[in-house]
């Protein structure tokens, strides 16, 4: 499954069958598929996809729970490493998500921005699960690159 982009190349605009809407100002995803996406008050932090809440740590810093889940970060607190069920693996340098539970994530040629999306076993079709955490993990990790390019 393809993970489709703007002509720019810098905003995600479909992950399949699942097209990506985003707000009048194009900065900030509102809706995947059928699912709305809401922000905090400052517009900054992720706080639904449909009916999942996302809660986040006292710092407010961190998600901590996505809808039923629990969201695991290694030592540092940098990478998720689970959410619930869904194991969450990198490449070797550490930067690059590689699996998410079932799926396994391609990049680019550049090896910048994932590219196509792959479960276990063939098939295309993502469960409604598969997509809520894949879109959950790759929005976070953009965003800590995002932030790290910021700074």
């Amino acid at each position: 499954m393809e993970l489709h982009y703007d002509r720019l190349g810098a905003r995600l605009t479909a992950i399949g069958d699942a097209g990506i809407e985003h707000d009048r100002l194009g900065t900030r995803p509102v809706r995947l598929g059928d699912l709305d996406l809401t922000y905090d008050r400052a517009g900054s932090r992720l706080r639904s996809i449909g009916a999942a809440p996302i809660e986040y740590d006292r710092l407010g810093s961190r998600p901590c729970t996505l809808g039923p889940w629990k969201v695991d970060f290694d030592r540092l607190g940098s990478r998720i490493r689970q959410v619930g069920p869904y194991a969450v693996d990198y490449d070797r340098a550490g930067t690059r998500v590689r699996t998410i539970g079932p799926m396994t994530v391609d990049y680019d040629r550049a090896g910048s921005r994932p590219k196509e999306v792959r479960l276990a076993g063939g098939g295309d079709d993502l469960t409604p699960d598969d997509l809520l955490v894949l879109y959950f993990v790759l929005h976070w990790v953009r965003s800590q690159a995002e932030a790290a390019a910021s700074t």
